[in-house]
């Protein structure tokens, strides 16, 4: 197989599984695939896909396969509590025919943190598939179970955040460049123009947002790429070729 210059330019790919019926009910509003894909773009990390699923064994078992497979790097959020619901490490073990085991970093952890009530609801957190890495943290942050590719978080924003915080680096690539270019005008006004650079230029990402209730622009067109001078030539192109009086700025 023969390497383009575009996936010699080291594109991490990621995917995000979001657990929780809490989620799907819309009890609870789902923070992390913001704060995930924000902080993974940061990281020049390339996040694929965002699946959000009930707490059902099947199906976290399905997905976290499926994903694993998929991308390099997998994020799961919720489900690794002590009550009956919690069930994404049961999900992830089934999913890799392993079985759980109590891991004795967790099992030390939560007698330390806990002690005499370190109840059977509480150690039940400690059991992991069996394989599983498990991060401790100089912090009192609970140490981070990592099975194989797949990084297993709590479902709670300010848990899951903090947490990622302390791994983040691990992530870590070469950056995305990103320009972005303000517009006075409709989409339908650009779209042929837009279509023409697109398609000469493979190795670059081009996005069109319309902007309501703005007077200055109602358009941002973004232009990204993991080589830099391929976006300065696709930017040069477009910039030729865009009427002049309709664009605002370049940022």
């Amino acid at each position: 197989m023969v390497m383009t210059k575009c996936d010699q330019a080291s594109i991490k790919t990621a995917g995000l599984i979001i657990i929780g019926n809490e989620i799907l009910s819309g009890k609870t509003q789902d923070q992390n695939s913001f704060f995930l894909a924000t902080e993974l773009r940061s990281l020049g990390v390339s996040l694929l896909r965002i699946s959000v699923i009930p707490d059902d064994l099947e199906m976290i078992s399905k997905e976290a396969a499926l994903f694993s497979s998929a991308f390099d790097v997998v994020f799961t959020s919720g489900g690794v509590g002590p009550t009956h619901d919690d069930i994404t490490m049961e999900g992830i073990a089934k999913a890799f025919g392993v079985q759980l085991m109590r891991h004795p970093v967790l099992e030390r952890t939560f007698h330390e943190r806990y002690g005499k009530a370190a109840n059977v609801a509480i150690m039940k957190m400690a059991d992991v598939p069996a394989g599983s890495e498990v991060v401790e943290f100089e912090t009192r942050n609970f140490p981070l179970v990592v099975f194989r590719n797949i990084y297993i978080f709590p479902g709670i924003p300010r848990y899951l955040q903090e947490k990622f915080n302390l791994v983040r680096e691990r992530f870590r690539t070469s950056v995305f460049f990103l320009k972005r270019i303000y517009l006075r005008a409709t989409e339908a006004d650009i779209a042929a123009i837009l279509n023409v650079v697109v398609e000469k230029n493979d190795c670059v990402t081009f996005g069109s947002y319309p902007i309501l209730g703005n007077d200055d622009y109602q358009i941002i067109v973004t232009a990204e790429s993991k080589i830099e001078a391929d976006l300065a030539v696709a930017l040069e192109e477009l910039l030729g070729k865009l009427p002049g009086n309709i664009i605002v700025k370049i940022a």
